[in-house]
């Protein structure tokens, strides 16, 4: 299941001189985007902190301003054929889809209006039905439509029997008024371009690319980009909440999906009712700290999966017997790529970048499934210099499909990153500490970073400028919230949801032990019983409780 995106490795360089490294994505305004936060300039006058201040307007139900839009009824329907899911023998027989429609600006809605896309998944037993399960996947960018539609085996058994499992794609993603700047021509072009190794070349290319970017997204785009942040998007599942009869949202948000169920709860805590945030992602942290923790994470884990391939798996591993060279062994043919890029069979080229974004898909995963992938990518690039099976890691990573097109959430995710959190540049003291500790705990991953690299504001060619910024969410008067997190997790690191947990008036941590990103669906028994139990019986975790 798709969730939150990394930063690529050498991108990082372009990607943390924005200072926006997604939260499993980063966001800096380059045609090769990262990820994180988001709002517009529809979102609420900010306090101490960018915490909302209180305005003169009143929200939710109770501004009679957006009555239409909370008595609104969904038409759902029977969902169109989709030859994807169609082609992976998935059923979608019994799940009905519809539109729901919200103001493009909350701050003026009989102004314009977009219409959300959304996907309905029938509980199994109506008779036992509580509710309704909303569910976002992260990105910021991903389809809580394709979460449903193709991770419906994830709901099967008592989530399914006694939820409406509903997705929908956020505003500005998949169905929903997506973000448009380039063509598929253009994405494939951008991505066949390695990062200069030069500082000042890379630099020079840093500040083109983001220009360029910057003028497509507005020239295409222009009248989304100031309300396509997760402030907005919190809305929005305010109005789907009422719309389909709950009285209280219950949740589940993975990666970016807890940001914007954080954010939820710090706009309606009266309205919260069962949330889990899995995957966490803290909304407080600096985003160029996020950024060093994120590569470090993923460092390791590059790490202990290079010696698990050594120890474990010697007659398919193509990095040696030595298990203590073993990354960089990797790491030294995937950086050799640049000079020397493998030809796939359509004629695309895999140089460094777009090799080390395939490695960096398969890392989301764990030792039981991606990384055997990803140890028969390597073997095949290596020693028989076939890149095809890297290159399609990487067009996963990037939304590409097999006829060369590639999906809105590239897009999405740069413009949500940039509307969600202020980026100033960091001091030349924080630029450095940065540095020193990307070389001294990410060396493979982060070779040739340089204070230069950090010389800009994040998203600062980025036409639409926003007030939110990074802030502890408290969530005063909420229901008990879930988080959730991984100890081996490298995208959204452990530290992470300590952090968000403790920040919130009233949560409970619960700890997977284990490596990949995200806790739902990995087959862990005591997270599954868990959270079920939680979901349906409100009955939380004991605190401390660790799942191995």
């Amino acid at each position: 299941m798709r969730t939150f995106r990394a930063a690529r490795p050498r991108v990082l360089l372009t990607v943390l001189a924005a200072g926006t490294l997604l939260l499993a994505t980063a966001c800096d305004d380059t045609a090769k985007p990262a990820q994180d936060h988001a709002a517009g300039t529809s979102a609420p006058a900010t306090g101490v902190g960018g915490t909302p201040a209180a305005t003169a307007r009143a929200t939710g139900e109770a501004d009679p301003a957006l009555k239409p839009f909370y008595g609104q009824q969904i038409t759902w329907a029977a969902c169109p054929a989709d030859p994807q899911a169609e082609k992976a023998k998935i059923d979608t027989s019994g799940m009905k889809c519809g539109k729901l429609h919200v103001p493009l600006d909350y701050a003026d809605p009989a102004a314009d209006a977009i219409d959300l896309a959304l996907i309905k998944y029938p509980a199994a037993k109506p008779d036992q039905r509580i509710g309704s399960l909303m569910v976002n996947p992260g990105g910021p960018g991903g389809s809580g439509v394709e979460m449903v539609e193709y991770g419906a085996k994830d709901f099967v058994g008592t989530l399914h029997d006694r939820f409406d499992v509903i997705g929908f794609d956020p505003r500005g993603t998949g169905g929903s008024s997506p973000v448009v700047c380039y063509d598929d021509k253009q994405h494939d072009a951008a991505e066949q371009q390695d990062e200069p190794l030069d500082p000042a070349e890379r630099k020079a290319a840093h500040i083109r690319q983001s220009t360029d970017h910057a003028a497509a997204c507005q020239a295409r785009s222009g009248k989304l980009l100031p309300f396509v942040g997760t402030r907005n998007t919190a809305r929005d599942l305010d109005v789907l909440r009422a719309v389909v009869g709950d009285k209280k949202l219950d949740y589940l948000g993975i990666s970016y999906g807890t940001y914007l169920g954080a954010l939820y709860a710090e706009e309606f805590p009266q309205n919260t009712g069962r949330l889990i945030l899995d995957g966490a992602v803290d909304p407080a942290q600096d985003t160029l700290d996020h950024g060093v923790d994120q590569q470090v994470g993923f460092e390791k884990s590059f790490e202990r999966f290079a010696a698990d391939c050594v120890e474990n798996h010697a007659d398919e591993c193509p990095l040696g017997k030595d298990k203590a060279a073993a990354a960089k062994k990797a790491a030294d043919f995937l950086d050799g790529l640049h000079d020397s890029p493998l030809t796939a069979k359509d004629g695309r080229k895999l140089g460094r970048d777009l090799a080390w974004t395939g490695t960096i898909q398969m890392l989301y995963g764990d030792e039981k499934t991606s990384w055997k992938y990803l140890r028969v990518g390597l073997g095949m690039a290596m020693n028989m210099k076939r890149g095809d099976l890297l290159l399609a890691f990487a067009d996963d990573y990037n939304g590409r499909d097999e006829n060369g097109h590639y999906s809105p959430m590239e897009e999405a995710n740069g413009a949500i990153s940039c509307a969600d959190a202020a980026r100033p540049a960091p001091t030349p003291e924080h630029a450095k500490a940065a540095v020193d500790r990307l070389l001294a705990e990410a060396p493979l991953l982060s070779k040739g970073v340089t204070v230069d690299d950090y010389s800009e504001p994040g998203c600062a060619y980025w036409p639409f400028k926003t007030q939110e910024k990074p802030h502890t969410i408290r969530a005063e008067g909420s229901a008990p919230i879930l988080v959730v997190g991984s100890t081996g997790d490298p995208a959204t690191p452990y530290a992470s949801a300590e952090s968000l947990a403790k920040g919130f008036a009233n949560a409970t941590l619960l700890t997977r032990v284990g490596e990949g990103h995200g806790a739902f669906g990995k087959g862990n028994t005591c997270i599954d019983r868990a959270m079920e139990a939680y979901l349906t019986e409100g009955t939380m975790p004991a605190a401390g409780t660790r799942c191995t």
